[in-house]
């Protein structure tokens, strides 16, 4: 427990974020002209998670010097990736039909994260430079 209040205190934004997610992820989704858009569904969970976890990364170069590689590879890459998983098996088994879990999302989701990881690597190893 005072991990997580160490992780909310330290990483507000990305906190936000995370909480946001798991908000929108129950909510029965409105009606939109959107869902005419080829794979919105997808784009969306890809963008959702791409920029959840570019925050988690730059909220932790900011506030760290030096990279602790697995400890942000954690953070920022497989806690999404196993949470997004979490969250579809939820959707499918604890939300009486209004939402359903799709192992595509999951795709989805693991690749933002797999995309943010790419640039966060990147990013890392040029805030290092400088």
């Amino acid at each position: 427990m005072r991990y997580s209040l160490h992780l909310i205190t330290r990483y507000p934004l990305s906190s936000l974020l995370i909480a946001l997610i798991w908000y929108l992820c129950f909510l029965t989704p409105p009606q939109t002209g959107l869902e005419e858009v080829k794979n919105i569904d997808k784009w969306t969970h890809t963008a959702m998670y791409l920029v959840t976890c570019l925050t988690i990364w730059a909220e932790y170069l900011y506030k760290h010097s030096k990279t602790d590689w697995r400890k942000v590879i954690l953070l920022a890459w497989a806690a999404p990736v196993v949470m997004s998983g979490i969250i579809e098996i939820l959707q499918a088994n604890c939300t009486g039909g209004r939402r359903s879990g799709e192992w595509l999302d999951f795709v989805a989701n693991t690749i933002g994260a797999t995309t943010a990881l790419v640039i966060g690597i990147l990013w890392a190893k040029y805030h290092a430079k400088g």
